[in-house]
């Protein structure tokens, strides 16, 4: 059984630099719609801007009977974090955002969660000759050393993205978020991956599953998609529908058995037709790996003969038959 959850701050009011979109929601209306959406059961919370009462937030997810996938850790909003948090030159900036975090994962031990999530956007660059490349590692080494050593009861997940807020943010690949860990070499810390921001990020999802899968560290999934240029967070499947369906192949293959959590923004669609689509499309295609004869496909693709691996494509993942 799929475990599925959504980032609640997508249940809410959300913007663009245009427009506003959507209902604003206090905590419990969010929880409330999400117990009314199709095939959820958990919800990413994110601190301490949108939860920072734990006994709130406990009362709030036993009256909905919701499970916390992570607690997300926001390091950006800050104004002493406009030029980076974590990678920041002054030294008590960087302790504030370890301090964010650590508070995090209080918060999270309190709730119940088993995990935090951060992804550092502020920490990056947009120009030639704007920063000391080897000095923002030393610090993202002794920042999330820090944090992560924290608590290791509830582990640190480091979230990658290619860009946001900055122009090109330091951890912005699968393989640059594991260099990060093998550094650091604190076995209770992981990696989320997000299929929109590996995608738009010129990785393949699946590849970037297997390379985690492969390093002695936990990983995390967010589901989206978009248009390989930007993360837009449409819903699942509609612009990468065969990428999407081999990323949950190699899932299904290493036994994944986290949350899957919709880090997608309806903006003009229906929020709760938007997230059933995504638990819906996820389902099937789940189910489709437990109907289709996986040792076939395993043996074609072995085989290195893509002309044949494609028909099998065609008539058992399409059913163009």
């Amino acid at each position: 059984m799929l475990k599925l959850a959504i980032i609640t701050s997508f249940l809410s009011q959300t913007k663009d630099r245009f427009h506003e979109y959507n209902k604003p929601l206090d905590l419990d209306q969010k929880f409330a719609l999400l117990s009314t959406i199709d095939g959820y059961s958990g919800v990413e919370i994110v601190h301490p801007y949108e939860v920072n009462d734990a006994a709130e937030t406990k009362v709030a997810l036993e009256k909905y009977n919701l499970s916390v996938s992570a607690v997300n850790v926001n390091v950006k909003a800050e104004p002493e974090f406009r030029n980076g948090g974590v990678t920041a030159l002054e030294q008590e900036v960087r302790e504030k955002a370890v301090q964010f975090i650590k508070n995090a994962k209080d918060f999270a031990a309190d709730i119940g969660a088993d995990k935090v999530t951060c992804c550092p956007l502020g920490d990056g660059y947009e120009f030639a000759f704007q920063n000391d490349y080897a000095l923002a590692w030393k610090h993202l080494i002794e920042t999330f050393s820090e944090a992560g050593d924290y608590r290791k009861d509830i582990p640190l997940y480091v979230e990658y993205k290619p860009s946001e807020t900055r122009g090109r943010c330091f951890v912005d690949t699968a393989a640059k978020a594991l260099c990060l860990l093998n550094d650091i070499k604190i076995d209770e810390m992981g990696v989320t991956l997000d299929f929109g921001h590996s995608m738009y990020g010129n990785e393949n999802p699946a590849e970037a599953v297997s390379l985690l899968e492969a390093s002695p560290y936990r990983y995390y999934i967010h589901i989206n998609d978009n248009d390989g240029k930007w993360d837009w967070d449409y819903f699942c499947g509609t612009k990468h529908l065969l990428d999407y369906v081999e990323f949950l192949y190699y899932l299904k293959k290493y036994n994944y058995s986290d949350f899957f959590t919709s880090d997608t923004s309806p903006t003009r669609w229906d929020i709760k037709g938007t997230f059933e689509a995504n638990s819906r499309l996820t389902t099937k295609i789940w189910q489709l790996f437990e109907r289709i004869d996986i040792g076939e496909l395993e043996s074609l693709m072995a085989g290195g003969d893509y002309i044949k691996t494609w028909k099998f494509i065609e008539q058992n993942i399409f059913s163009f038959k």
